[in-house]
């Protein structure tokens, strides 16, 4: 049986594989304050065969006036997007996006929230792939459609009003994966509010990895996240970022470390600070 990648993939080991029909390679470069720049990215080269997945239109759905910056896709309408990829229940996904997978961990998170596991997250990103002198293309692959059916499992998230109950009990843990002086209220250079939600901790995504973009080894980051999770169990962590993103790249080191069972609150600070009775704290503690 063929060995099915779950976490992280090295260049090394996809490299065999981008022109396998039952493999699928996704392009998920992006940068918040200039959309499109993942995609001319993408179009000036990319892995051969691998399809281009555009966040604000792919990977979230429509922000309203009650949600975050980057909502859950409507699992029908991205199991039709899925569909146009052609995935199927036997397909090995693989998630690359420029360096940090921060954006690449939102499509393997999205997917297994939709019940499909075998899909892994390039370790390094494009910046791996090309410093491993591994080639590249600007042709845009065709892949035939399948139809692929969504089975969402709502354990795997939770919304503000859970988040809210959980934050004040000592046995649960919410661990925000922003930058240390945007969790302080610092600076905020994206959303109306600066500071966290009371009650939760600091745990930067950047620091999952190294200076290449690579995850830190599976002992490395356990010892990190049990400094952060302080005593408290995976199944009662839950991650958070901006808008729902950047979380998806704590979820992917937890998973990576065999810590399972951690929850994503999928709209993060963007949609908490929505509603201004909800208690926020600025500083570092």
């Amino acid at each position: 049986m063929p060995q099915r990648f779950t976490t992280l993939i090295s260049a090394a080991e996809l490299a065999p594989h981008v022109a396998d029909p039952g493999w699928l390679v996704i392009d998920c470069r992006f940068e918040l304050g200039q959309p499109e720049t993942g995609e001319r990215a993408y179009a000036a080269g990319h892995i051969p065969h691998a399809i281009y997945a555009h966040l604000d239109r792919d990977l979230a759905a429509p922000v309203t006036p009650e949600t975050g910056r980057h909502p859950l896709p409507q699992p029908q309408i991205f199991a039709a997007t899925l569909s146009s990829w052609g995935l199927t229940p036997a397909t090995q996904v693989v998630a690359y996006d420029a360096d940090n997978s921060a954006y690449a961990a939102r499509l393997w998170w999205l997917l297994r929230w939709v019940g499909h596991g075998a899909v892994a997250v390039l370790d390094g990103g494009f910046k791996a792939w090309t410093a491993a002198g591994l080639p590249t293309t600007t042709e845009i692959p065709s892949r035939r459609p399948s139809s692929f059916v969504a089975r969402p499992n709502r354990d795997m998230w939770y919304d503000a009003r859970e988040v809210a109950e959980r934050v004040q009990r000592d046995d649960w843990r919410l661990l925000d994966a922003r930058a240390p002086e945007r969790f302080a209220g610092q600076v905020e250079p994206i959303d109306p509010v600066a500071g966290h939600v009371a009650g939760a901790r600091n745990h930067p995504f950047a620091s999952n990895l190294g200076g290449d973009g690579r995850f830190a080894s599976a002992q490395e980051l356990r010892r990190r996240f049990a400094k952060s999770q302080d005593g408290v169990a995976d199944d009662h962590t839950i991650v958070m970022c901006g808008s729902g993103v950047t979380a998806c790249n704590l979820l992917l080191a937890m998973e990576a470390a065999g810590k399972r069972g951690a929850r994503l609150y999928a709209g993060s600070w963007s949609e908490w600070v929505r509603d201004p009775s909800r208690p926020i704290k600025k500083g570092t503690d």
